[in-house]
C-alpha cells in the first residue's frame, strides 16, 4: 500500500474531507489534492439514520477543529439519484430516499456531496494509484461487501438512474446466502469481508459434524468455539498469513468466486484493467493469483481473445476516503460561492 500521509499542510492545495460510510466502520480523512491523507478519525457505523447523522456530524467537525477544510465528501454504499441528491437505498445503511448531502449541508453549515462508494474508490485510484493508466476500467471495492465502478478513460458511468454498475447484487447461487438487499445468493455474499467470515464458520462446522479435517490444527476453529462472534475478515486475513488451514481453505474459495464473477465481469464490460481496492482488496496476495487462473479459464472465449490486466489497489482501504475528498473538491469547483455561503 502506497503511503498517502503528510506531516505538514500544503501551502498550495485546497483541503477537503473525505468521509468513507461502510456498513461496519466510518473513517473520515483531510485530503490534499495529491490524494495525501494529513488526519484522520475513525468510528464504528450506527445503525439508525439520526444516529448515524450525529456521528457523520461529529467526525467532521473534529477534523474541521484541526485543519482548514473547504468541503465534505460522503462515499455512501448504496444507490444514488443521478444527480447523487438523494439516496435511493442502502443495503448496509439505514437511509431511504434521503436528502442526505443536503441536510448534511444544512446541519454543519458546510458544503456536502455525495458519491457511491464504489466510484469514489474507483475515481481515487484512476487520478493517484493503480487504476492511472486504464482506458476502460472496473474497480472493485470489497470490503463489508462488494461494490464497483466502471470508468471510461476516467470519466465514471452512472446507467440510466445512476445505479450502475451493481455488479455485487447479481445472482451466482439461486436460493444461497441471504443478503442484505433482500434477494438470496449475489455475488457479495460469497465474495467479501463478510463472506468471507461466514465461509469459514461454515468449514468450521463442517468440520466439526464429522469429527475430522483441519479443525483439529487450526487456531481459528477453536477460537469460533470459545467465541463464534469473534471472528472478522482482519482475523482470517491474519490467520491465513500464519498458514491456519480453515483460513487458507476460506481464501482459496474466495478466490473461486471472485474468479466467477471476474469472468462475468469480462463478458460484460470487456475492460483492459480491473482493480481490487477496499479492506479485503488490500490483502490480494492471499488470493489473486488463484482469482486469475479462475477467470482466465471461465472467460468467454478463452485463449481466443485478450484478457484485463488485473491489479492490487494501490490506496488500500483508503481510496473511498480520498476519492470522496476528491469529488467534494471536483464539485466544489462547479457551485457558485453564494451557494456556498461564502
Amino acid at each position: 500500500m502506497t503511503d498517502r500521509s503528510a506531516l505538514d499542510d500544503p501551502t498550495d492545495s485546497a483541503l477537503t474531507i473525505g468521509v468513507d460510510i461502510g456498513g461496519t466502520s466510518i473513517r473520515a480523512a483531510v485530503v490534499d489534492e495529491q490524494g495525501r491523507i494529513l488526519d484522520q478519525v475513525r468510528a464504528q457505523t450506527p445503525t439508525t439514520v439520526r444516529s448515524l447523522e450525529r456521528c457523520l456530524d461529529r467526525v467532521v467537525f473534529e477534523l474541521a477543529s484541526r485543519r482548514p477544510v473547504a468541503g465534505v465528501g460522503l462515499a455512501v454504499a448504496g444507490f444514488l439519484t443521478p444527480d447523487r441528491q438523494i439516496v435511493q437505498f442502502a443495503p448496509h445503511l439505514p437511509w431511504r430516499d434521503a436528502a442526505v448531502a443536503a441536510e448534511m449541508t444544512e446541519r454543519i453549515g458546510m458544503a456536502v456531496f455525495c458519491e457511491h462508494d464504489a466510484n469514489a474508490a474507483a475515481l481515487a485510484e484512476y487520478r493517484f494509484g493503480a487504476a492511472a493508466r486504464g482506458h476502460n476500467t472496473v474497480v472493485l471495492a470489497i470490503g463489508t461487501g462488494l461494490g464497483a465502478g466502471f470508468l471510461q478513460d476516467g470519466s465514471l458511468y452512472r446507467g440510466s438512474f445512476g445505479v450502475a454498475p451493481e455488479v455485487g447484487h447479481l445472482l451466482v447461487v439461486p436460493n444461497g446466502r441471504p443478503c442484505s438487499c433482500g434477494k438470496f445468493g449475489c455475488w457479495e455474499r460469497y465474495c467479501s469481508g463478510t463472506a468471507l467470515v461466514d465461509t469459514v464458520v461454515e468449514l468450521v462446522v463442517d468440520g466439526a459434524m464429522d469429527g475430522s479435517g483441519p479443525n483439529r490444527v487450526s487456531q481459528l476453529a477453536r477460537d469460533i468455539a470459545d467465541d463464534p462472534g469473534s471472528v472478522t475478515g482482519r482475523r482470517v486475513a491474519a490467520a491465513a498469513n500464519d498458514g491456519d488451514p480453515i483460513a487458507l481453505a476460506a481464501y482459496a474459495d474466495f478466490a473461486r468466486w471472485l474468479g466467477l464473477g471476474l469472468a462475468m465481469i469480462g463478458d460484460i464490460f470487456d475492460p483492459d484493467l480491473i482493480v481490487l481496492a477496499g479492506g479485503v482488496g488490500a490483502a490480494s496476495g492471499l488470493y489473486l493469483d488463484e482469482a486469475r487462473e479462475h477467470y482466465a479459464a471461465l472467460v468467454t472465449g478463452t485463449g481466443y481473445r485478450r484478457l484485463a490486466r488485473i491489479r492490487a489497489t494501490q490506496l488500500g482501504e483508503s481510496a473511498g476516503i480520498i476519492g470522496a475528498a476528491e469529488t467534494a473538491r471536483m464539485d466544489l469547483r462547479q457551485v457558485p460561492t453564494a451557494q456556498l455561503g461564502g
